[in-house]
């Protein structure tokens, strides 16, 4: 049954109602979701003021406030006049329209549902409430762009120009991000106008349903000729920007732009940019002479223009004229994209030293080194890790996040250490103590650290704490005299300190001791505003109802460190290993942080990483026990970094307004090292023909792993480097030819003032045979003495760990390789460092430690024969005694195979030992 509707007279106010409700329940839904909004920036007013940036969070949210309401405005207004248009020109043309036929002629409309809506609802307040809704949804996306923004008007120059079109370098950082972010939001806007548009012409009558052509009213070709008047001037500027989009692009052969690219895309570009325009013209022109053909033309040119000159013809062009004689006519882009990649990415800074690689190492040598030998690192991270979480651990809610590498002076020398904190996870309370109070109230930090020396090991083949247990021990590590963790790795939620109970410090016997918060970090919380606030912030009902909050209580938010610099200054892109520092009694985090940009104008991208830019401008300390944080910045020449500096003048500190301690712990970030060293496998070739071939392409060291091959990662290593007069502290790592195992190089970064940040690298004789971590694995696996070893370890009960990279330490100038080795029960989780292997030239040796290793390899100053004799009993007895102990466990367990097995290898050595002249 169809109801006919003649005149106003029959008009049913449901629709209306309805529309009228939706409204409301918009408008309410909005202002909920507007106090949830201001309720976290109430929040987050209060943790900036905290944490002393209070001026970074104003800026941000000013420029964030500035960049919403333009992008609104602009939003708004062209969809309200689109929306504004459309009504009108519908309106006319229905008031226009003679007896029973339609808008359309003899394609007259059914009275159905879409008569209903164009009668009955009130479609000026309609069209106004989804223009304002629309308006807030892309502003709102558009708004999280405001840095972006924010950089043009503040940009720093580069001081460099990219040799296509002439522009300081900075005009690629900063700007064209920026109009490409204008483009996408004048396309977007467009397109949501239009669909408004066209939804409010379909309901009005003016667009018919049918097959093609589908009928359109002479309004929709007057309107839809002006959008797409305004859709090809946004083409012509796209157009523009793609011009710029040139120096990213890749071809296999040179990042950025090519020759193809020069005399066959850009000339193309020029002549699209033409046609855009002059297709807007058109378009425009057509709104007064209302043919629907002519856009549909201009549409046709342009696009089938833009398939030619932008895909088909360059890539005619590049297989018929520029592949047989590629080399020749891309070389000029080829060094151009050598030259600024190697900018990009400080490449250009590294210095190449040559490295004889020569085989003239002795004792007295090594003795020379005696900093370098002393700070071979021995000690893997994972089985380190497992000793440390046996040993000092302590309870089970304690956890050691991660272990870092850093160096003290410490009995006045240069050490290299590992060290940990121990911090706090309630979520590892036993279930029944998983209260609200225990993990907010009691349980709220960590307490001190753990240090070793990366070298030295008990008899017992475990580490050497210089720190250890709670309170913090110092037994030949530095003093910790404040060793509560508040903030860390960890992410536990919130903690209340400075309760009406005090918290809990740390375990003691068979009871707990207890303390009190006496810092500066958190968040008043004692008032009950601030109470109702955190409760509706966290959804957390227990901070409003607990009796454990005082009138000087504080609520500690973002206690992880990453979650907490980011907050902070979320542009900035953080590096992924925060280490601790143990200076002047407390402990601190550095944390390294790096400006980036996928901006940077013809420079290769690195893999996995959304940038071609990089640089490791600021280093950032956060306190432990009251959570500030202090950025300094130590790149004074990044644009990028400069320009945040010019939007938030109160951010940044000189780096020499660090504590002059904490300075001797700053170190070369991994992260940006690994950047630099893939990018470099490549580009330390500066020769664009052998760059061209790949004749010396680089990788990384395979080794051995749990899984079949690794890759060899960075280490951190104290040594003096050949013509140094003192040792230092260096982030390192080798390089092999590709697809083949011998070593080529090495790459050094080093983390010592006055030379902190340079780069260097060793290459090694071309025509010389220098073996790589890979083949000296090999070279182990197969001396016969040390694979039987290992064999007849695994048959008696435990499991031998390798480490996890075999050391390359350059002394002088040549190489030494160094291995750790480690024992663990098969039923047990304490690896021990059993045995240290050694290599050098074509030997290979296998020892208990270090130095005995060292001497089986070069030998020592000689000694009487007696003194060797009886170094050599020592050395079987301890093997004896390591067999003997190994026995009785095996006993203990009722494992009388296992038993058996040692019984009868502690045999075989009594036996040898019998048989050896003793000197006596």
């Amino acid at each position: 049954m169809t109801i006919g509707i003649t005149g106003p007279e029959r008009k049913a106010p449901g629709l209306s109602v309805l529309a009228g409700s939706l409204i409301a329940a918009v408008a309410i839904i909005t202002l909920l979701l507007l106090g949830r909004f201001a309720g976290d920036v109430l929040v987050d007013w209060l943790w900036f003021s905290s944490v002393g940036y209070l001026q970074v969070f104003l800026t941000t949210l000013t420029a964030q406030g500035i960049v919403f309401a333009g992008f609104f405005a602009g939003t708004a207004a062209f969809l309200w006049l689109n929306g504004w248009v459309a009504l009108r020109l519908a309106r006319t043309a229905q008031s226009s329209s003679a007896g029973g036929h339609g808008r359309l002629g003899a394609h007259t409309l059914p009275v159905d549902l879409w008569t209903l809506l164009r009668d009955q609802l009130p479609w000026p307040r309609v069209m106004t409430s989804a223009v304002v809704i629309l308006a807030l949804l892309v502003a709102a996306g558009e708004a999280s762009n405001w840095l972006t923004f924010a950089r043009v008007f503040y940009r720093a120059p580069y001081g460099m120009t990219d040799p296509l079109y002439g522009k300081d370098i900075g005009f690629y950082l900063f700007v064209l991000p920026a109009c490409i972010a204008l483009k996408n939001w004048m396309m977007l806007t467009l397109v949501i106008g239009a669909a408004l548009a066209a939804l409010i012409y379909r309901v009005r009558g003016d667009i018919g349903i049918g097959p093609p052509p589908a009928p359109v009213s002479t309004a929709v070709v007057v309107h839809g000729s002006a959008l797409l008047g305004v859709f090809f001037a946004i083409k012509a500027l796209s157009y523009a920007l793609d011009r710029y989009l040139l120096l990213y692009s890749d071809n296999d052969v040179v990042v950025g732009a090519s020759y193809t690219d020069v005399y066959v895309r850009l000339p193309g570009l020029w002549l699209l940019i033409g046609l855009s325009c002059a297709a807007a013209a058109a378009s425009l022109a057509n709104v007064r002479i209302r043919r629907i053909w002519l856009p549909v033309a201009a549409l046709a040119v342009v696009f089938s223009c833009s398939i030619l000159l932008s895909g088909l013809v360059p890539g005619l062009f590049r297989q018929l004229f520029v592949k047989p004689s590629e080399l020749q006519l891309e070389k000029p882009f080829i060094e151009r994209n050598i030259a600024l990649t190697r900018n990009a990415y400080n490449l250009h800074r590294i210095a190449a030293k040559p490295f004889a690689a020569e085989q003239k190492l002795t004792y007295e040598t090594l003795e020379a080194n005696r900093a370098t030998i002393d700070n071979i690192r021995l000690w893997d991270w994972q089985p380190l890790s497992d000793t440390y979480a046996q040993l000092q651990e302590i309870r089970t809610y304690y956890k050691f996040h991660d272990l870092d590498v850093d160096r003290y002076w410490l009995d006045g020398s240069y050490q290299s250490v590992m060290l940990s904190a121990r911090e706090l996870r309630s979520s590892l309370l036993a279930p029944n103590a998983q209260t609200w109070v225990n993990r907010h109230i009691l349980f709220t930090h960590g307490n001190g650290a753990v240090m070793s020396p990366v070298t030295r090991k008990s008899g017992e083949g475990l580490p050497l704490l210089y720190l250890r247990d709670i309170p913090p021990l110092a037994d030949g590590g530095p003093p910790i005299r404040e060793p509560r963790i508040y903030f860390g790795e960890e992410h536990d939620d919130f903690v209340i300190a400075k309760g009406t109970v005090p918290e809990f410090d740390y375990p003691k016997g068979a009871s707990n001791v207890y303390a009190s918060y006496d810092g500066t970090g958190g968040i008043a919380i004692g008032s009950v505003a601030r109470r109702l606030l955190f409760t509706q912030y966290f959804s957390d009902l227990n901070l409003l109802l607990t009796d454990y909050i005082g009138s000087d209580s504080r609520i500690m938010i973002r206690r992880n460190i990453t979650e907490r610099v980011h907050a902070i200054a979320p542009f900035l892109a953080l590096d992924h290993d925060p280490y601790l520092v143990v200076s002047d009694g407390r402990l601190f985090w550095l944390q390294d942080a790096y400006t980036t940009s996928s901006y940077f104008p013809s420079a290769t991208p690195a893999a996995e990483f959304d940038l071609n830019y990089i640089r490791n401008a600021v280093k950032i300390v956060v306190d432990a026990y009251n959570g500030t944080v202090d950025f300094y910045l130590i790149d004074t020449g990044d644009p990028i970094a400069a320009t945040y500096g010019r939007i938030f003048p109160d951010l940044f500190k000189p780096f020499s307004a660090m504590p002059a301690d904490l300075q001797k712990h700053v170190r070369y970030p991994e992260d940006l090292f690994l950047i630099q060293a893939r990018i470099y496998q490549a580009y330390h070739m500066t020769s664009a023909e052998v760059f061209y071939n790949r004749e010396d392409l680089w990788q990384f060291p395979r080794r051995p792993g749990g899984d079949g091959i690794a890759v060899m990662a960075p280490y951190y290593i104290i040594m003096r480097l050949p013509g140094e007069p003192r040792a230092e502290f260096f982030l390192m790592l080798p390089m092999v030819p590709s697809h083949r195992d011998n070593m080529i190089a090495w790459l050094a970064a080093r983390c010592d003032a006055p030379d902190y940040g340079n780069l260097i690298v060793y290459e090694f004789p071309k025509d010389k045979l220098v073996y790589g971590p890979f083949q000296i694995e090999a070279r182990i696996n197969q001396t016969t003495e040390i694979s039987q070893q290992l064999t007849l370890w695994n048959q008696m009960g435990s499991r031998v760990i390798r480490g996890a990279n075999l050391l390359v330490i350059p002394i002088e100038n040549s190489i030494l390789y160094v291995t750790p080795l480690y024992l663990r029960a098969e039923q047990g989780h304490l690896p021990e460092l059993k045995r240290v292997i050694a290599a050098y030239g074509e030997r290979v040796v296998m020892r208990e430690t270090l130095p005995e290793a060292l001497s089986a390899l070069f030998g020592e100053a000689p000694a009487p024969p007696v003194a060797r004799q009886d170094a050599t009993f020592t050395s079987r007895a301890q093997q004896a005694l390591d067999l003997y102990n190994q026995a009785i466990k095996r006993l203990k367990a009722g494992d009388w195979k296992g038993f058996g097995a040692q019984f009868d290898a502690l045999q075989a050595i009594l036996e040898e030992m019998s048989r050896e002249p003793t000197g006596h």
